[in-house]
């Protein structure tokens, strides 16, 4: 290590979990302290998801301290908390290598690791897979004992949770969930009841566990009461005289101080001592702990750019264009501003969509659901029905989290809900668990719908007005992550003629039709091309449903090949091209014809730019494919 790394001499000892079984109390929340700032270290050189994992370091030692992994499995909940994980797991020698093209991915993966049990990137999927390892468990799959899932506050609001909750309790395994609540500092008042409880729960059965922590709240004085109650107040259930945990069949533990290390020891021990059944740990922690910067800051450093670990300040690229999201957002805005009807509904997603601009200028128009993408549609579907015009503003990987609702409750009854689709295509640092690679194919191949995609931001702006004005079924638009491409901007959005595209460059020979924003690259090849004294035609379809068939067919008349080129998987806007080709019998009269598409692999994580390289979307090589589609790939190598 370079001397500005921190000191940590516990940590240097440690390998693997099994490592910390010969620490003391007092060591390992010292090796707590260390865990944090080679945390801190680490992804101020990286970047990534810092404050979810400092808010959980405490929790990690004293989890592998008592716990027996990877036979014991411990599942994170989205896995943005793991980063503290993966050094404690053999995998400190890499951890700066987070997210990196070969390197560590952001979350948990199976193939990394045998202390991964389980991969996750989307939320509140942890306990569904906890109860799926208990079940394994007791049916005598070696390898497999205890299983913790952790799980925040936010990831248990989404319904699955609760499904899973419900299944676990009437099936009465031996399940252990603790509940991360990080919406509440912890001040040292609940830090004293919690270690009232600590005392109490290691000396007691384990079936007083719910006894005792009634009796030591009473016990407090009364400001302490009242930080313990308001504590309690989230796991109220509506039935009197019990909490929601214990309605579903959890024993229920807490609250108690995620971040004192022996109350965690005590309560962990004795649990994995004396549970019978499912158990619901409910600790609260700080997102951020530990680290001023991140705790001072309005999303506690939930993902940040590399950064100066002693003030904090994240040493993000000038930005030389203006991001797609927060172009949708102002092209949002100024339709909401002159139809009062407009309103944007995100799923715990306000930053990452862009929709926090939209609600400071109409709050009472804007709606987080929290981490609920089938209910998010739905609402979205009853708002349609009544009248709003609702935009349905999610990332296109967890728009697959609401898929059955689109069909069902959207499509089937063609209400003009409008899908905002963020994170169209490949998106770097995060991989394939957030790629958008998937929502052409799934929304094209519904009756009804409208799906349009943005070549550059400009386009974009367009688009959403196209979606304001479409109001008899239902559409969506999808751009991708990052800057747009630097075009002028429209003062504001003109509707489009729906179902038509247009052509961008006149040529012959071949034809390039792009759907989306591989546009840009697409004609960079034509450049490229036009050095070679081919010029083609370049087209942008605008619309993947329905097609511009004037335009397809039109440049197919006019040309010996077509290139279709998305950003999607296979079964999307080139598959529609080629099925509306083949019925109308071009192929039979010998059109040379290719799509190019997504390859049928998840791409791991690299920089955009290099992702698109092995999906064989970049400018060299959709002139190479023009070349070879034309018999002229060999004339090409000799002047290359």
């Amino acid at each position: 290590m370079s001397d500005t790394r921190p000191k940590t001499p516990l940590l240097d000892r440690v390998d693997l979990p099994a490592d910390l079984k010969g620490f003391t109390n007092a060591e390992l929340r010292q090796l707590a302290d260390e865990l944090r700032a080679e945390t801190i270290s680490a992804v101020s050189e990286t970047g990534g998801h810092l404050g979810a994992g400092l808010g959980v370091v405490e929790l990690t030692v004293a989890i592998h301290a008592v716990f027996n992994a990877p036979k014991d499995k411990l599942i994170w909940d989205v896995g943005h908390q793991c980063y503290p994980h993966k050094i404690l797991t053999g995998r400190r020698d890499r951890i700066r290598t987070l997210r990196a093209g070969g390197g560590l991915s952001g979350f948990t993966r199976r193939a990394e690791s045998p202390y991964d049990p389980f991969g996750a990137a989307h939320s509140s999927t942890s306990i569904s897979a906890g109860l799926g390892f208990a079940v394994a468990r007791d049916f005598g799959c070696e390898g497999v004992g205890d299983v913790v899932a952790v799980i925040g506050d936010g990831a248990i609001s989404a319904g699955m949770a609760y499904e899973a909750m419900n299944n676990a309790g009437h099936m009465d395994r031996r399940l252990i969930v603790i509940l991360n609540d990080n919406e509440m500092s912890i001040a040292p008042p609940v830090g004293a009841m919690s270690s009232y409880l600590s005392r109490l729960y290691s000396g007691a059965p384990f079936q007083d566990f719910k006894a005792a922590a009634k009796g030591a709240v009473r016990l407090l004085p009364q400001p302490f009461q009242d930080g313990a109650k308001r504590a309690r107040e989230l796991v109220k259930a509506a039935t009197v005289g019990g909490t929601l945990f214990e309605e579903l069949g959890f024993s229920y533990v807490g609250p108690i101080d995620g971040h004192d290390m022996e109350q965690l020891l005590s309560i962990l021990r004795t649990v994995k001592a004396r549970a019978d059944g499912p158990v619901l740990i409910h600790a609260l922690t700080r997102k951020g702990k530990g680290y001023a910067p991140a705790e001072e800051s309005s999303d506690r450093y939930h993902g940040v750019a590399t950064f100066d670990v002693v003030t904090g300040a994240q040493k993000k690229s000038p930005s030389n264009a203006p991001t797609y999201t927060k172009v949708f957002a102002n092209a949002l805005i100024r339709e909401a501003e002159e139809d009062k009807r407009i309103v944007a509904v995100t799923a715990a997603m306000p930053d990452g969509t862009g929709l926090d601009l939209f609600a400071r200028r109409f709050p009472e128009r804007c709606f987080d659901v929290g981490i609920a993408e089938q209910h998010a549609v739905t609402f979205c579907a009853g708002m349609a029905a009544g009248g709003l015009k609702p935009f349905c503003t999610i990332y296109s990987t967890f728009l697959q989290r609401g898929y059955d609702q689109v069909v069902h409750d959207v499509a089937i009854q063609s209400l003009p809900v409008r899908f905002a689709i963020d994170r169209a295509g490949l998106v770097g640092a995060d991989g394939p668990t957030h790629a958008g690679a998937f929502d052409i194919a799934f929304l094209a191949c519904l009756p009804n719908f409208v799906v349009m995609g943005a070549a550059d931001e400009a386009e974009l702006v367009h688009m959403v007005a196209t979606a304001a004005a479409l109001d008899d079924r239902p559409s969506a638009f999808r751009y991708p992550r990052g800057e747009g491409a630097g075009v002028e901007m429209p003062e504001r959005g003109v509707p489009l003629e729906i179902g038509r595209g247009r052509i961008v460059q006149e040529g012959r020979g071949a034809a390039i039709l792009s759907f989306g924003a591989r546009l840009g690259e697409c004609l960079k090849a034509a450049e490229s091309l036009g050095a070679r004294g081919i010029r083609p035609t370049v087209a942008d379809a605008r619309f993947a449903k329905p097609l511009d068939r004037d335009l397809i067919l039109g440049l197919v008349a006019g040309h010996e090949a077509l290139i279709t080129i998305e950003e999607g998987s296979v079964g999307g806007f080139g598959s529609h091209v080629a099925q509306l080709l083949a019925e109308a019998g071009v192929f039979d009269r010998g059109l040379k014809f290719r799509s190019m598409v997504l390859p049928d692999s998840f791409i791991q994580q690299d920089s955009p730019a290099r992702m698109y390289e092995v999906a064989a979307m970049n400018a060299a090589q959709i002139e190479a494919r023009v070349l070879d589609l034309m018999g002229l790939a060999q004339v090409g190598a000799r002047r290359a």
